[in-house]
């Protein structure tokens, strides 16, 4: 009887290690910053949690020149989704509690399969 054939590709996508990636689009407001001395004050230790605490990458991409302002993109990785999922929930909590007039979470998770098509 004829054995099934496996293309190669296939056989070593199988074989690929499982990896996921979280990417956070975090909107911030400082509503008592009237310099961007003082919002940069107020975010330093934002993204020093973020990084420390909870293991992110953190990058300040937007609005840099506005004072009460600020958007951050954050990266998690993780093997499987259920613990990317659970730091990322940690990540809102936190920042919900932090800036209780808002902070807007957008949220993109993907796997390196997806990523390397």
């Amino acid at each position: 009887m004829p054995r099934a054939r496996s293309s190669a590709s296939s056989n070593r996508r199988s074989l690929e290690p499982a990896g996921f990636v979280s990417i956070l689009q975090i909107d911030l407001h400082f509503p008592d910053a009237g310099s961007l001395k003082a919002k940069r004050k107020e975010l330093a230790p934002v993204k020093a949690h973020l990084r420390q605490r909870v293991g992110a990458s953190v990058a300040e991409v937007g609005y840099q020149d506005r004072w009460q302002r600020a958007t951050l993109l954050a990266a998690l990785v993780a093997g499987s989704t259920l613990p990317l999922d659970e730091a990322a929930d940690r990540l809102e909590g936190w920042l919900d509690a932090r800036f209780p007039q808002g902070a807007r979470v957008e949220r993109v998770v993907t796997s390196l399969q997806d990523l390397h098509g």
